[in-house]
């Protein structure tokens, strides 16, 4: 069940502070309603390298799906002096 709180908790932030950890990030609410989220930075990191794997991966699969940027045998064979 995600940790909710009010934002006014952040009055005494080390108390919400203290219920993040990496997997468990707090969701801050205004007036009822999700507004915020505190996570954890190893998971935010996480998070953004994950981003950016996909962001690469997916360049990867357009460049195959439009045959850009393949090397012929012979390209290869020169580019690797071989």
């Amino acid at each position: 069940m995600p940790n909710s709180k009010p934002v006014s908790d952040l009055r005494n932030y080390n108390e919400v502070l203290k219920d993040i950890t990496v997997g468990e990030p707090v969701f801050l609410t205004k007036n009822g309603r999700g507004r915020f989220a505190i996570v954890d930075i190893e998971e935010y990191e996480r998070n953004q390298a994950t981003i950016k794997l996909l962001s690469k991966l997916m360049e990867a699969e357009k460049a195959i799906k439009t045959e850009d940027e393949w090397l012929s045998e012979e390209e290869i064979k020169k580019d690797l002096g071989v």
